[in-house]
């Protein structure tokens, strides 16, 4: 079991017979992680192995509001730019030493600086103003400050000063996965697993549980995530028992797993939604809107849930960043999606000045979704005249080639549920497609600028309203993933969560 080998069924009923402490769950992933220093990177899959390690200053609750996790509050100035917060005392690090406000400072100036999601903030400084106090000046008021810093994925998780001052801009080394959280970075075996072991000196959160905020406890000894690219090996290792859980199951495989008693199914019950993004910076894309809008035009989104997903019940032909029953949903701007009108799309790219030059559409293999939306949406820019050249690579190599502008003008990925719309990847402009205008400056201005919801929703129909108009991105609908688990796994949550978590968990 330490060395990663599958277990059979007979293997799995010794675990289950054996004290808790000596459990390892195994996690099987679609692929390899890439670097899991999460303030650098979005990766799906980096975050839900790293959250274990490394924490926040806030986390999401139960009903996605942000409360002190790291912090015990936070106080805002009358101008809104200088916010004091408070941390807790006797958090330790897994190095062993106790986390105080230079850690904090040095972990969010590097994030401001280099992180996946810099600037969202907008942090001019950050000073420990105390032992365990830190003060942090904005350059604006952000109505959105406790949400981003709850937000693992491509956030502002805390490192010890000493790691994040070294490392600066490069992804801090494995030897360095240095965090507060309730496990520690045991070892990674290329091809084989990444492996967390239990912290025996966390400082735990004395709160119940609920959500990601409150008190964590690893029931595990060891967490095992192991590469499965196939999805039917995914699938056929839980029903074995040589996997506890496995993540992303394809719409085909449902109806095979639904009724299995061998199988728990664990639906998202936010939905995950596909993502074709443009690229902003570089390539025929860059400076050519009605180009961008010419693609668009082009797509038929049910015909690529469909064929992606399959399974009626398991997607949605909706135009909407945030699902209904969110405060945050809306249909405004959402009229150009899912024109599938290919003699249309080809007078407007004419228009456009389209010269016939392929668009480089990068895709990864891992994600079957993905490539099966892409070829799709290949097919459909062909009929339209929009040719295109698909670059098929793993997940890893996709999550260098897309930080590279040259590389591609189209690449297809996926979202999650997020709290707070500040969080979604299309609005961070230095996220890979680098969608920067003036008028996406004044719309994200007008979203972070105050604190007042009725306010904030209706700037965020606004932005949605731009972002169908200048197609920084292409949503391709909403899609109820699904997880599936041996039914001896007991996690804290009911339903499959963007990032699922293992502090909680446990067998029966």
């Amino acid at each position: 079991m330490r060395y990663g080998y599958p277990l059979g069924a007979t293997a799995l009923a010794l675990l289950l017979a054996t004290p808790l402490g000596a459990q390892t769950l195994r996690y099987a992933t679609i692929g390899e992680p890439p670097s899991l220093d999460i303030q650098m990177g979005t990766a799906t899959l980096a975050t839900t192995i790293a959250q274990h390690m490394f924490e926040t200053l806030y986390a999401f609750d139960g009903e996605g509001v942000p409360q002190p996790f790291l912090a015990t509050g936070g106080e805002v100035s009358e101008d809104g730019l200088t916010v004091k917060i408070t941390l807790r005392e006797g958090v330790m690090f897994h190095d062993g030493d106790e986390m105080t406000a230079e850690d904090v400072a040095a972990s969010l100036l590097r994030w401001s600086e280099f992180g996946a999601r810099a600037g969202i903030l907008g942090l001019e400084s950050a000073e420990a103003t105390g032992d365990h106090e830190v003060t942090l000046t904005l350059s604006e008021p952000n109505g959105a400050w406790q949400s981003i810093l709850a937000h693992p994925n491509g956030g502002p998780v805390i490192y010890p000063a000493d790691i994040v001052s070294e490392a600066e801009g490069e992804p801090i080394s494995p030897e360095n996965y240095v965090g507060t959280g309730p496990y520690v970075f045991g070892e990674l075996r290329p091809n084989r697993y990444v492996e967390l072991t239990r912290f025996d000196d966390y400082t735990p959160l004395d709160a119940p549980a609920d959500g990601e905020a409150g008190g964590r406890e690893a029931l595990f000894e060891t967490l095992q995530f192991i590469p499965v690219p196939d999805v039917g090996t995914r699938m056929s290792g839980v029903q074995a028992g040589d996997y506890d859980y496995a993540e992303y199951i394809s719409g085909d495989l449902y109806g095979l797993v639904a009724e299995d008693p061998a199988i728990q199914v664990k639906i998202s019950e936010a939905p995950i939604f596909g993502l074709m993004f443009t690229n902003s910076e570089e390539g025929p894309l860059s400076d050519n809107i009605p180009l961008r809008e010419a693609v668009l035009a082009a797509l038929d989104m049910e015909q690529a849930l469909q064929v992606s997903v399959g399974e009626p019940e398991l997607y949605a032909v909706d135009g909407a960043f945030f699902p209904e029953g969110s405060v945050w949903h809306t249909e405004a701007g959402t009229e150009p999606y899912n024109q599938g009108d290919p003699e249309k799309a080809r007078q407007m790219a004419e228009e456009a000045g389209y010269d016939g030059t392929p668009l480089k559409l990068l895709v990864s293999t891992n994600y079957r979704e993905h490539f099966d939306q892409a070829t799709v949406f290949a097919r459909q820019l062909g009929e339209a005249g929009i040719e295109t050249e698909m670059v098929v690579v793993d997940w890893a190599t996709l999550l260098t080639l897309r930080g590279q502008p040259s590389e591609w003008d189209l690449f297809m990925t996926h979202h999650g549920a997020m709290p707070d719309p500040v969080l979604f990847t299309v609005v961070n402009e230095s996220y890979p497609g680098w969608w920067q205008t003036d008028e996406r400056d004044a719309a994200m201005a007008a979203l972070t600028e105050t604190s007042d919801l009725d306010e904030r929703v209706a700037a965020w129909a606004d932005l949605q309203t731009l972002i169908w108009e200048q197609v920084p991105t292409i949503k391709v609908g909403d899609v109820y993933s699904f997880d599936i688990a041996s039914p001896n796994l007991q996690t804290p949550w009911e339903d499959a969560p963007a990032f699922p978590h293992f502090w909680g968990a446990s067998t029966n």
